[in-house]
């Protein structure tokens, strides 16, 4: 956006825990002149609340009214769960990645040194700078990061960069007035890109690309850091900020242009260069399975151990934003079994539910482990435990029954995630969507299939009593199952969700249910 137009920024807090607070920002632009409306950018910050030495102060619930208030209090805990996961997952990714791409451009020609890209600059915190409490502006702070960032990506690419994204920008510490803030930039790694100029990115980017459809382009990661000295001529410093700065360089025609490759100086200079690299990584997760729209991201995307925080979150916000949308309607009422359908533009839902007489803890341990649907699913052949990923997430094949237009069994690859409640009033929520593994491909002797979103969530509604609820967003291929049940031409779904209330209530006083915990 330009001088003349409007800036409109919208903040909400999305979900309130303990002692900390999800906060979602949207900024967009209005011309005035042309009456063109465009969003800028979407944020989520975490405020932690502090009395007045300091301590953590414990914050009321809130509760969301509208349907998209609820989706994102849902799904907060989601985010939150994997900001804490982050450096778990960077850590993991580094110890896995091949050999041979740890340092691609150590030796090679025309790479500039990192060290050449460094910046140091000193402010000083003044009044106008600060709050009514002392304590520094985060967003001035964050300028001047901006400032001496967008210095170290000019010194690599001897251009004008545009500031492309922020990651993990994290508020350490305070500082007050009348501290001087040293502000360090370096070049940690910059990469080759491949732009396809087309409306929408295909799933996962092709990685050779016709010269026709594509361009060579370039990006590059600046990290940053504050720290700040006291009043005093003091030696001591404290790190209170720090952030990773990604920078484009764009041509006349708006395009990212390519960039000259960024060889790091040994030690420390090699530790940010494959950071940086993990990172982009993780970015590139996160843009293809979390940011994308629902309709955009493949069915079963290839599992590996450095997106698999990234799979899960999707896999169980997308059952948390299927359970919040609120134009369910109640289709059939059958043996205290009901059924509910949700008509959308590309997809039919459907959510059955009753209450069982069964400790939700207990229903939830049941439930989540596939290994038993059989039990009480007779679609279900058999479901073999493929891969324990960690405690709440599983990776299952699963061998079904055949269609009535199939000569042969149905065969699925199903990622199971579960969360227990976060705080008082959430479900306990397990989640099953589709993926790919190399050892586990399509077979001739199975139809493979795939489930988009699908689950359980389960409320207590008192000691022993627990309202159980699944839900489905159909597949093409189960649409004529679904529908001839809606229109109660069938009652085979409520018939088998009354068998799975059979089997909680002969299992929940099983000793091996009470400590199998996956």
């Amino acid at each position: 956006f330009s001088v003349g137009q409007v800036v409109n920024i919208k903040a909400k807090v999305n979900r309130a825990f303990n002692s900390s607070m999800e906060v979602g920002i949207q900024v967009s632009y209005e011309d005035l002149c042309s009456g063109k409306h465009c969003s800028i950018c979407k944020a989520y910050a975490t405020f932690v609340a502090q009395g007045p030495l300091g301590s953590k102060v414990r914050l009321k619930p809130l509760t969301p009214q509208t349907e998209e208030e609820k989706i994102e209090y849902s799904i907060a805990a989601e985010r939150r769960r994997m900001r804490l996961v982050h450096k778990d997952t960077l850590k993991d990714l580094l110890t896995h990645s091949p050999q041979e791409t740890k340092l691609e451009t150590r030796d090679g020609s025309g790479a500039v040194p990192a060290e050449k890209t460094r910046v140091e600059s000193v402010e000083l915190v003044l009044p106008p700078h600060a709050n009514h409490q002392g304590n520094t502006f985060g967003g001035q702070i964050m300028a001047w990061m901006e400032n001496v960032a967008t210095i170290a990506a000019s010194r690599l690419c001897h251009a004008h960069p545009t500031l492309r994204a922020i990651e993990m920008f994290h508020f350490r510490g305070p500082s007050q007035v009348g501290d001087r803030l040293v502000l360090k930039a370096i070049v940690n790694n910059a990469f080759k890109n491949r732009w396809v100029p087309v409306t929408r990115v295909p799933f996962p980017p092709s990685p050779r690309p016709s010269a026709a459809s594509s361009l060579l382009s370039g990006s590059m990661e600046v990290g940053v850091s504050a720290e700040a000295y006291g009043q005093e001529m003091s030696i001591s410093c404290r790190h209170i900020n720090s952030a990773f700065m990604t920078f484009v360089v764009l041509d006349q025609e708006g395009h990212p242009r390519t960039l000259p490759m960024v060889a790091p100086e040994p030690g420390d200079g090699e530790r940010r260069y494959r950071e940086a690299s993990a990172r982009k990584k993780i970015r590139l997760d996160r843009k293809y399975v979390v940011s994308c729209k629902q309709t955009e991201v493949p069915l079963s995307v290839p599992w590996d151990q450095s997106n698999k925080v990234y799979l899960s979150y999707n896999n169980v916000s997308a059952l948390k934003m299927l359970v919040a949308k609120a134009n369910w309607v109640l289709a059939r009422e059958k043996e205290k079994v009901r059924m509910y359908t949700l008509e959308e533009d590309k997809f039919l839902s459907f959510r059955i539910e009753m209450s069982v007489c069964i400790a939700a803890s207990r229903a939830f341990s049941l439930l989540s482990n596939l290994q038993h649907r059989h039990e009480w699913d007779s679609h279900y052949v058999s479901a073999e435990l493929v891969q324990k990923v960690d405690d709440d997430d599983m990776i299952y094949h699963v061998v079904s029954q055949k269609l009535r237009h199939e000569n042969k069994p149905q065969d699925f690859v199903i990622l199971a995630s579960r969360r227990k409640p976060c705080s008082k009033g959430d479900p306990y929520v397990v989640a099953f969507r589709s993926v790919t593994l190399p050892t586990h491909p399509a077979r001739a002797e199975f139809t493979r299939g795939e489930t988009l979103c699908s689950g359980f969530c389960i409320w207590p509604e008192s000691e022993e009593m627990s309202k159980v609820a699944y839900y489905n967003q159909a597949m093409p291929g189960y649409l004529n199952y679904i529908t001839t049940n809606v229109a109660g031409l069938s009652s085979d779904i409520c018939s088998t969700f009354k068998a799975c209330e059979k089997f909680l209530l002969k299992n929940k006083e099983d000793l091996i249910s009470q400590v199998q915990d996956f």
